[in-house]
């Protein structure tokens, strides 16, 4: 006779079951040097050959609006949803975001054109291995010399020296913040408020040049996302103002320019209740033998006390096994959840044990990160509407 399924022994899922990011084919790290290497910055690999070149090109980054949220609403983002097919002259594909799927780590992808294990703002929150604090690497808390943290150039500012005429058009609030500085800086900052504003410049800036590498970004869709949910009045309100957004920008595309629009990172609601929602700082098994928690609630870094780390690897899998991807530090980096190449300062900021959502819960701490952990829309971990952000093409 069979035991019911609640008595049953859970059954961990295969590492090689988690849908690795398509770094060097298909993901976010892979767009700019693409568009750089067919305005000829040297050096710049074209992974994404499908792309036709073009003199001009401009990037709108929407924060959190990922492929499968504007598949599912076609009546709030009438012109998004167009571009996921082949009308209006537009063609449309997803791009995988990369691990973790979060704002800091996506950013950096896409302004260096390089994967996490290199750039290596491997997560939300990340053990700085020379201090052994977390260190929150989307405000930058405490502070870490950012050329230090992530020394490599952004491909802004290689265009930048070959001539390219090249302009971010974003927030004031970014100009001067430690992660524009090492992932999205080169030629001019231009500070906006209002997303109009942002369109309408980035539009004279893809203009002022015979080549042009023009990125603006707009991010409430994910603030509302967090607050209130993907299907709340509030996030479908932001949907449909950064639909006619991106028309505008697109109406404006002087002669020989391309548009794409694409996204950091997809977003799931996940229901408030014990069994959705497990709290790290109330659960004596997953926090015992844990120095730091990291991460976020779908991707967490887990820094284990000196000596503990295969236990806690194996009381995470054992409590954890059938909702998340569970691995040890070594597994993941093998497995190519970072990229193929981990730099060796990069390797000790990922956890001892790494464990990324699967099914629709979160590792929250309730005490540490009261206000993560009262989100609703969250992302970080591999699954596809998560990592799957769109890459629309507008061409003029």
């Amino acid at each position: 006779m069979a035991l019911p399924a609640a008595w049953q022994d859970p059954v961990p899922l295969a590492l090689d079951t988690a849908p690795v990011p398509e770094y060097g084919s298909g993901s976010l790290a892979d767009l700019l040097p693409t568009l750089a290497a067919g305005m000829e910055v040297p050096g710049m690999p074209s992974s994404l050959g499908e792309l036709t070149p073009a003199d001009r090109n401009c990037v709108f980054l929407i924060d959190g609006l990922g492929w499968e949220q504007i598949k599912a609403h076609p009546d709030e983002a009438p012109y998004l949803h167009s571009l996921l097919g082949t009308s209006r002259g537009g063609t449309g594909r997803p791009l995988t975001a990369g691990f973790p799927s979060t704002t800091a780590t996506s950013l950096a992808s896409v302004g260096t054109g390089l994967t996490p294990g290199v750039h290596g703002l491997t997560g939300y929150t990340v053990r700085n291995p020379d201090t052994g604090a977390l260190m929150n690497q989307l405000r930058w808390r405490p502070w870490a010399d950012p050329h230090v943290w992530q020394p490599y150039p952004t491909v802004f500012q290689l265009a930048d020296a070959a001539g390219v005429h090249t302009a971010q058009v974003s927030s004031p609030d970014f100009q001067h913040t430690p992660l524009t500085k090492i992932a999205l800086s080169g030629g001019t900052f231009q500070g906006r408020l209002t997303g109009e504003d942002r369109m309408d410049l980035a539009a004279q800036h893809l203009a002022a040049g015979d080549r042009s590498l023009v990125y603006t970004y707009y991010s409430e869709v994910d603030g509302k996302g967090h607050g209130f949910g993907v299907d709340s009045d509030a996030w479908r309100g932001q949907l449909m103002y950064v639909d006619r957004l991106a028309q505008r920008l697109a109406e404006q595309l002087p002669p020989r320019s391309a548009l794409y629009i694409t996204a950091d990172h997809g977003m799931i609601d996940i229901p408030f209740g014990e069994e959705s929602r497990i709290d790290f700082d109330e659960d004596w098994e997953l926090s015992a033998g844990v120095a730091l928690l990291g991460g976020e609630g779908r991707a967490r870094h887990v820094y284990a006390v000196p000596g503990a780390s295969a236990d806690v690897l194996a009381v995470w899998r054992e409590v954890l096994g059938e909702q998340f991807w569970v691995a040890s530090r070594d597994e993941a980096v093998a497995l190519g959840w970072f990229g193929p190449h981990i730099d060796e300062r990069v390797y000790g900021r990922i956890g001892d044990v790494v464990a990324a959502a699967h099914a629709d819960v979160v590792i929250t701490a309730s005490r540490n990160e009261p206000g993560e952990s009262s989100m609703v829309g969250m992302h970080g971990s591999m699954t596809p509407v998560e990592q799957h952000v769109p890459l629309l093409e507008v061409r003029s």
